[in-house]
């Protein structure tokens, strides 16, 4: 294990006397804070539920190694390199896919290895050491039906065992093998101290009080050795030195965001007047008033977006109104808000963030809706519940779909209500707007972004006079250039755009010296 490449991580399993090896190099080597399960294929039951949607195969193209590796990118795992792989033949590890029906995109992973393949084990044994399943997958039973496939695979081989590591605090994951019958099984496993490991014998350090997106931010600047004073967690308050500079965050916010671009921002008919100034478009847009003054604005424009003058996270925000009385009433929601509300003219397309740091566009993405998929079985109240739990664990509790008046509404209009039943492989939007934090999701659109929506987000942000700004467009495709500006963020979110380096160019920006060789 000492002579560990860098980038790789070398793991002993099955070790009997932890003791004994780790007296031999306490400084290089530690022991793995995981639990390993064993399921002994004799105790194991076929599964009585059938999953729909999606089909397993094989790993068999770049394209699939590329899919499996933004599978790992975007659950904070390390990518692999097929042409290091041993050949299946020779003892290799065997990698499954699951791959949507309807799409075509590959949305979970695992990777197993026969036991008497690899080194002629005389127990017959096998292990599972790679499970992903796409954060953003809307499909039930993923992940299951990965590992119940592995499972049959090896027992088909004549196999007796299956053994896997999971750490001691994923109760996610821990919960799921126990279902499928795993036991602890007492062993343990060493691991080599190194960059990637750090945290595994360190400990969490202060940023595991943050959110997400501290967090983020706060992991770069150690990798940095750039110092973190943690100065309210809860709030995302931290404050990062580095030789004689220091900068206080908020997030994504910091000190080099003044206060009047920050109020450009937070005030979205400031937005407004500014972005029109600089020649950009935009929709329509004037005060809530009186009911005759909304009902003026909806006869000219049809339908019509409601929202706080001051909010966030779509907190207030109701799209497509097409009545007056949809239209007051959700004025009266968003004035629990802000007493101040904007009507702006609606217009259809896709809600497409870009996130431009130092005036450079570093990532965009398409932002699509909360949205379910019928089984035939369970009522549209029951998805959504499953489905906001598989976003909550996916984000770190950031992302859930409200059960509110917005979705009740969304709901209503498509005919249907939380006790509905969709029907099998049927897709539904449960929710107008694309927010993260009301269960929508990101889908990397960066390098196909086309040059007149990255001019005019730039544009945008010098308009601004702000060095970290999310900027929301709505576009018919991310490469092609209409465009209407929606609003501006300035503390926008810098996870969840993987596989860009959005932490990296925020830290680059605070602290230019920083930075890594290249």
């Amino acid at each position: 294990m000492l002579n560990e490449r860098p980038g790789e991580r070398d793991i002993a399993l099955y070790v009997a006397a932890p003791q004994q090896v780790l007296g031999l190099e306490p400084a290089q080597l530690f022991l793995d804070p995981s639990d390993t399960l064993r399921l002994w294929f004799s105790d194991y039951r076929q599964a009585t539920r059938v999953f729909r949607g999606f089909r397993i195969r094989r790993a068999q193209s770049e394209a699939d190694w590329q899919a499996i590796n933004q599978l790992y990118q975007a659950r904070g795992m390390l990518p692999i390199d097929p042409q290091l792989l041993t050949p299946r033949h020779q003892g290799g590890p065997v990698y499954w896919l699951a791959e949507d029906e309807d799409s075509g995109a590959v949305i979970g992973s695992v990777m197993g290895l026969n036991h008497h393949k690899a080194y002629q084990d005389p127990e017959h044994g096998s292990s599972l050491w790679c499970l992903a399943v796409d954060p953003d997958c809307s499909r039930p039973g993923v992940g299951e039906v990965l590992v119940r496939h592995l499972i049959e695979h090896f027992m088909s081989r004549g196999l007796s065992y299956l053994d896997l590591s999971v750490l001691h605090d994923n109760r996610q994951a821990k919960n799921l093998y126990a279902k499928l019958g795993f036991r602890t099984l007492s062993t343990f496993a060493i691991k080599r101290k190194n960059g990637i490991n750090q945290p595994l014998f360190l400990g969490p350090g202060p940023q595991a009080e943050f959110n997400p997106y501290a967090r983020i931010i706060v992991e770069e600047a150690h990798r940095r050795g750039i110092d973190v004073q943690v100065d309210d967690a809860d709030a995302g308050l931290f404050t990062l030195s580095h030789g004689g500079r220091r900068v206080r965050c908020r997030e994504s916010l910091s000190d080099l965001t003044s206060a009047i671009s920050m109020s450009l921002c937070q005030d979205k008919s400031l937005t407004h007047k500014v972005l029109k100034g600089a020649g950009l478009n935009l929709p329509a847009q004037q005060l809530a008033g009186n009911a005759d003054d909304n009902l003026g604005f909806l006869d000219e424009h049809q339908r019509v977006v409601v929202k706080p003058l001051d909010g966030e996270q779509g907190q207030g925000v109701a799209v497509d109104l097409r009545t007056i009385e949809e239209v007051q009433k959700a004025i009266d929601h968003a004035r629990r808000f802000d007493s101040r509300v904007l009507l702006e003219s609606f217009h259809e397309g896709l809600d497409l963030r870009i996130l431009v740091i130092g005036f450079e566009v570093v990532a965009a993405a398409i932002r699509r809706p909360a949205e379910i998929i019928g089984d035939g079985q369970h009522s549209i109240g029951a998805l959504i519940e499953a489905r906001s739990r598989r976003r909550q664990a996916a984000t770190g509790g950031e992302s859930k779909i409200p059960l509110d008046q917005e979705t009740q509404r969304t709901l209503h209009a498509s005919g249907y209500d939380y006790n509905s039943v969709l029907a099998a492989g049927e897709r539904l939007f449960v929710r107008r707007t694309a927010n993260l934090h009301t269960g929508g999701t990101l889908e990397d659109v960066t390098g196909i972004l086309h040059p007149t929506l990255a001019d005019a987000a730039i544009r945008a942000a010098r308009a601004l006079d702000i060095p970290v700004v999310g900027l929301d467009l709505m576009v018919p495709a991310a490469d092609q250039p209409e465009y209407v500006f929606i609003e501006a963020n300035e503390r926008a979110g810098l996870a969840n755009h993987e596989p860009q380096p959005t932490a990296e160019r925020f830290v680059d920006l605070l602290f230019p010296h920083s930075q890594p060789a290249p």
